[in-house]
Formats: structure tokens, C-alpha cells, sequence
């Protein structure tokens, strides 16, 4: 059976790498659970800033829209 991916949520994504960034400092993990925590943040940091990257990629969309709008 296919496994359907759930489209990105941010705010989750963030909740889970505060939750890793709490777990690394406050407790004392084995060097492969940390340099795992290290890879899954790593990998939820580049999410998160593609999906800041694109917001605002819409946002410059949208007032360029609305500028263009008003001028006419």
C-alpha cells in the first residue's frame, strides 16, 4: 500500500524541532540517538525555510498584483 505524504505543516514542523532542540539539551542521549535528533532538525530547518522562502515568494506575488491593480 502507497503511503500519501500530508502536505507541510510549519507550524508542526517547528513544534517538532524545538521539541528535538529541548530533548538534546536536557537530556543525556547516546551519540547515535543524538546525531540522529541532529539530522531529523537539520532536515526540518531546510523545510522549514523552503516554506518561508515560498511565503514569501506569494506575498511579493500578491502586492505586485495589488500594485499593478491600483494603477490601473
Amino acid at each position: 500500500m502507497t503511503k500519501i505524504a500530508e502536505p507541510f505543516q510549519f507550524e508542526t514542523a517547528l513544534k517538532k524541532l524545538e521539541a528535538l532542540v529541548s530533548n538534546m539539551e536536557n537530556e543525556t542521549l547516546p551519540l547515535e540517538e543524538s546525531l540522529s535528533h541532529f539530522e531529523q532538525g537539520v532536515a526540518l530547518i531546510k523545510a522549514c525555510q523552503k516554506a518561508l522562502i515560498e511565503a514569501e515568494q506569494k506575498v511579493q506575488v500578491i502586492t505586485q498584483q495589488q500594485m499593478q491593480e491600483s494603477k490601473t
